[in-house]
């Protein structure tokens, strides 16, 4: 959680000016999405979230004759 508030401090609150909340929630969540979606991340292997998940989440192919 740490290193996502440090990100989202440094790679959108100080260099944007909100001009209302509403603004605000809209460019928030629209980095948020972009953290998670196509964001490299080096505790990954520089692959966004998203991509880790969906990898992780598919099964392995099962090979049908292979034995152990």
């Amino acid at each position: 959680v740490e290193s996502f508030n440090g990100k989202l401090r440094d790679e959108l609150l100080n260099r944007e000016w909100f001009r209302s909340r509403a603004e605000a929630k809209v460019l928030i969540e629209r980095w948020r999405q972009f953290y998670n979606e196509q964001r490299p991340h080096s505790a990954h292997g520089y692959k966004p979230p998203a991509t880790v998940r969906r990898n992780w989440s598919e099964p392995d192919t099962i090979h049908p004759g292979l034995t152990a």
